[in-house]
C-alpha cells in the first residue's frame, strides 16, 4: 500500500480521532515537499551546478530549478544573476513517492542513525530536515559523484501547530529520535 493510500485510509481517520477534531478538513496533511541545495561553490566550479542538477533530478524524478543571486556580494565573489543553488518542489503523487523513499529507504541508510530531531519544526507545523550526504538515496551511485554534498528537505503541512505536524509525520512513519 502506497503512502498516499495509507494516509487516506488509515492515517487521516486516526488523526481525526487522536487530535479530537470535528471535521475531516481540519486533519493536517502534507501540501508540498521542497528539496533545496545551496551551491556557493558554483560561482567558481560550473561542474558542481551540473552535478547537483542531475543528482536532484534523479532523486526526485522532476525537473530542477536553478536559483540565482538577487544581488552581488563581493566578499563571496558572487555577482547578481549567478547560479547559487538548486531547488525542486514536489506535490501530489511524486511528493508521496519521495516521502516514502525518504522515510523507508534513505534515512535508515545514514551512518549511526538514531532518528531525526523532533525539534526541527517552525512553529506552524512545517518540518525541515538537513541531509549531509546525497549517497543515502538509492538512486545515487557512489562511483558517479564528484563530491559529497548535502541538501535540505522541507515538508510543508496544513497543521496549525508543531504538535499536529509531529503527529502527522509520526503516523506517516517519520523516525523521530526519543531524547
Amino acid at each position: 500500500m502506497s503512502l498516499k493510500q495509507r494516509y487516506w485510509e488509515t492515517i487521516q481517520p486516526k488523526l481525526l480521532k487522536d487530535l479530537s477534531l470535528s471535521n475531516v478538513h481540519e486533519v493536517p496533511k502534507v501540501v508540498k515537499v521542497t528539496v533545496n541545495r545551496g551551491l556557493g561553490e558554483a560561482a567558481q566550479n560550473a561542474k558542481a551546478l551540473e552535478a547537483s542538477i542531475t543528482e536532484l533530478a534523479n532523486i526526485t524524478g522532476q525537473k530542477v530549478v536553478v536559483t540565482r543571486a538577487k544581488k552581488a556580494i563581493a566578499g563571496f565573489k558572487i555577482r547578481q544573476g549567478m547560479p547559487i543553488g538548486v531547488v525542486v518542489t514536489l506535490r501530489g503523487d511524486r511528493m508521496y513517492a519521495f516521502l516514502e523513499r525518504l522515510i523507508h529507504l534513505a534515512l535508515p541508510r545514514i551512518r549511526d542513525f538514531r532518528g531525526v530531531s523532533p525539534k526541527s519544526f517552525d512553529g506552524r507545523g512545517n518540518y525541515t530536515l538537513g541531509i549531509r550526504e546525497q549517497i543515502i538515496f538509492p538512486e545515487i551511485s557512489f562511483d558517479k559523484i564528484d563530491a559529497i554534498r548535502g541538501m535540505d528537505v522541507t515538508i510543508v503541512t496544513t497543521a496549525r501547530n508543531d504538535e499536529e505536524g509531529r503527529a502527522l509525520l509520526r503516523e506517516m512513519g517519520m523516525p523521530f529520535r526519543s531524547n
